[in-house]
């Protein structure tokens, strides 16, 4: 029994000691650091600068780091340094648009470990500068100068020391301070204030020439300078000249790629500003096409234009990003969800603009206008952007929402070109027909002999026995100035109708009605007829 007893407490002594340990691995351990290379060689950009910026030092030992090559001391301290020389002499100066990303571009699927930097032209044909990423030992994976590359560098190499050698004056300009070739950079610079006098040249020519071609183009001939070749024009025909001169210059690398940012930098912001002023003309042409007392059209031309300068402006911003390998989509994701919560809050006052553009441009409401929109008659005194002013009969002002306007049905008064004159005119039932052809001959006879009357439009007719009246239809149309014209001719009408109904010896009929009682007939009418009668 003693020995049972034992066996149970050294079968449970390892059971409770694992216990801890067991309570231990239930916990996650920590995520082990992520390697780095030690020459931050872990994207294709950082490579390229860490080997430029080794070449240039003359750290030949620490460039040869950066090539996939077996070869080992000075040999490969040598080839690196043929390297740098072939990149600095050739390399598109396009190191800004390389990818800084470990995993590189992946411009080509077939092969994603391999990233192209560039190609070289030589005698033999162009060379494709090529990087390949290859695992590294006990660190991060690396991007290094492919041994297809490298093969092709010492032919490279040796036809640019040969022309070097044939030109001395390179050899001037290639002296350095520090990293800078300082030479070069203060001759290119000096090109280009030369470069912009010839511009000035060049503006003033071309004023000269179009002011004796085209006289009517501008005011006056000396103002003519300042309209053919504006600033932002000359600024982008000097950064086209600079890219083309950069191209075909034998500058090194860092001061070519410094001046083409500087030039690309030039040509965005030279077109933008073009693009703008090009804005600003339209809108000027616009405006002179419409009538002056047109506010509407010149406030919608206003915001039209601020909203393209806003695009280009921003479409520069974007180019700008692209120039400098900046990942714009973050910004245009934000930009996206804040115009659609900004399109939700102004849903009303954006309906009301879009309505008042179209009620400026198919002139459907005018300054001026005498109008009857639903139970409101006035006159429009401003059409905005957002509302439309009128003044009503009482003098008082109303705001209408354009959106209301655009969906409601308008009567335009003021643009009748003839005024209709329909009175109604009834007779008493005593009338005879003798007396009843006088009237209609007498008022058809007026109506014709009218000098402002159109003669095709004259309708006198006997229309109906009514109610109480026999009903006269007389229907005319009348060319007057305006309204208060035609209520003159209207009166005079008028008057000339009720003496020929008084000539013909019968009245004007007012309501009556007739009682039937006892077998009799009663006619009972108005307190007036009964009192002539």
């Amino acid at each position: 029994m003693f020995a049972g007893v034992l066996l149970l407490l050294l079968a449970g002594a390892p059971a409770d000691a694992q216990a801890p340990g067991a309570s231990a691995a239930a916990q996650p351990a920590p995520a082990p650091p992520t390697p780095t290379d030690p020459l931050g060689r872990d994207t294709p950009r950082r490579t390229v600068l860490g080997f430029l910026d080794a070449g240039r030092n003359n750290e030949d030992q620490l460039a040869a780091q950066f090539l996939e090559t077996p070869l080992t001391g000075p040999a490969a301290a040598l080839l690196a340094h043929q390297l740098f020389i072939v990149l600095d002499a050739r390399l598109p100066a396009t190191l800004t648009q390389l990818s800084d990303v470990a995993e590189g571009s992946r411009s080509n699927p077939l092969l994603p470990n391999q990233e192209v930097v560039g190609i070289v032209s030589s005698a033999q044909g162009d060379i494709e500068i090529a990087l390949k990423r290859l695992p590294g030992k006990n660190a991060a994976p690396a991007w290094l100068f492919s041994r297809g590359t490298l093969e092709s560098i010492p032919a490279v190499y040796e036809e640019i020391t040969q022309r070097r050698s044939n030109r001395p004056l390179f050899q001037f300009l290639a002296e350095r301070i520090g990293r800078v070739r300082v030479l070069e950079s203060l001759s290119v610079l000096f090109g280009l204030v030369v470069f912009y006098g010839l511009t000035l040249i060049l503006n003033r020519v071309l004023s000269e020439l179009f002011g004796w071609v085209w006289p009517g183009t501008f005011k006056t001939a000396r103002s003519a300078g300042r309209n053919v070749l504006p600033l932002p024009a000359r600024l982008l025909v000097m950064a086209l000249a600079g890219r083309w001169v950069l191209d075909n210059l034998s500058l090194s690398l860092f001061v070519r790629q410094f001046w083409t940012n500087v030039a690309r930098s030039v040509t965005i912001a030279a077109i933008v500003w073009l693009l703008i002023l090009l804005n600003g003309e339209i809108e000027q042409y616009v405006i002179r096409r419409f009538s002056p007392s047109q506010a509407g059209v010149t406030s919608l031309l206003r915001i039209v234009r601020r909203a393209g300068d806003g695009l280009v402006i921003f479409l520069g911003l974007l180019a700008f990003l692209h120039l400098f390998a900046i990942d714009a989509t973050p910004a245009l994701a934000g930009l996206g969800v804040g115009g659609i919560a900004v399109a939700l809050a102004a849903q009303k006052t954006l309906e009301n603009v879009i309505a008042g553009a179209s009620l400026i441009f198919d002139k459907a409401v005018r300054v001026g206008d005498s109008l009857k929109i639903n139970t409101v008659i006035g006159t429009v005194e401003h059409v905005g952007l957002r509302s439309t002013w009128i003044r009503t009969l009482d003098r008082t002002v109303i705001s209408i929402p354009n959106s209301q306007i655009a969906n409601a049905s308008v009567e335009t008064l003021s643009v009748r070109d003839k005024f209709w004159f329909h009175p109604a005119i009834g007779l008493v039932y005593e009338t005879t027909p003798a007396q009843l052809h006088a009237v209609l001959g007498g008022i058809r006879r007026v109506l014709e002999e009218h000098s402002l009357v159109d003669r095709q439009s004259v309708r006198v007719r006997f229309l109906r026995l009514g109610a109480f009246s026999l009903d006269v239809d007389v229907f005319a149309y009348f060319f007057a100035r305006d309204w208060n014209h035609f209520m003159e001719i209207q009166e005079q009408l008028l008057f000339t109708v009720t003496e020929i109904v008084a000539k013909a010896g019968t009245q004007f009929a007012f309501p009556s009605q007739t009682m039937y009682l006892a077998g009799t007939q009663t006619a009972v009418a108005s307190p007036d007829i009964l009192s002539k009668r």
